[in-house]
């Protein structure tokens, strides 16, 4: 069962080899590490790290996220190639000392809504106690100079995402619409679905169940591109 998740964004630069002395978005990186030892002290048995990738495959648990492909001055940490958001989580598990069994799970992002909550519910019955980090961006259209330019719908968006996940409702979290998505380029839309899933057993969008407790600890757009950290706990959904 799920004994609950963490949500964190996926830039680059959480990754303190490319940062240096630097101190980059310091909130961001505290709620990150804050979100991810809240998470571990479930004592999971196991920990799934769920992110934007190709296409939905399972990485193995030793792979790393080649650092060079951001700064070419950085050498290789062992075996490459993850994809950026399970990198990061990885990366994230590391810093908060976790030394447990893990699963490395891409979704891609042409994934739709059924196919994640069916994922998420999979990973949720891989061991007795499974905590879930799903690792994605909101909208990157937030403001004129964001990588995708503005859109006026890209605020909106973010709020529902976030409104949805301060109140625990895996329901909205499974209704966000796919081509939106897709058109912001919100690349956690697919992991934050998977984490519907997993949530709720779910394996259609709507299926009533108690919503999990929840804690937002940073919510911001620098750079125009939507982060999101929080944490669920899911200790008062039945077993």
């Amino acid at each position: 069962m799920i004994t609950g998740a963490a949500v964190c964004p996926s830039p680059p630069l959480l990754a303190r080899e490319l940062t240096g002395q630097a101190e980059v978005l310091p909130d961001l990186r505290t709620a990150c590490v804050g979100a991810v030892r809240r998470l571990l002290a479930a004592a999971p048995d196991l920990v799934v790290v769920v992110g934007a990738g190709p296409v939905i495959a399972t990485w193995a648990p030793e792979d790393r996220l080649d650092l060079s492909a951001y700064a070419p001055a950085q050498p290789e940490r062992g075996k490459s190639g993850l994809p950026l958001a399970l990198g990061l989580g990885a990366l994230l598990l590391e810093e908060a000392g976790y030394c447990g069994p893990r699963c490395l799970q891409a979704v891609g992002q042409a994934a739709s809504a059924r196919e994640c909550l069916r994922l998420g519910a999979s990973l949720a019955g891989l061991a007795p106690r499974v905590a879930l980090l799903a690792v994605g961006d909101g909208t990157a259209r937030r403001t004129a100079t964001a990588p995708g330019h503005l859109d006026v719908r890209a605020a909106a968006f973010d709020e529902s995402v976030l409104r949805a996940l301060a109140d625990g409702d895996m329901a909205a979290l499974a209704g966000l619409e796919e081509n939106l998505a897709r058109e912001l380029m919100a690349t956690g839309r697919a992991a934050w679905q998977v984490l519907a899933g997993a949530m709720t057993g779910a394996d259609v969008p709507g299926k009533h169940t108690s919503a999990p407790a929840a804690e937002i600890l940073y919510a911001d757009a620098p750079f125009g591109v939507g982060y999101l950290v929080a944490v669920l706990t899911a200790e008062c959904l039945p077993g």
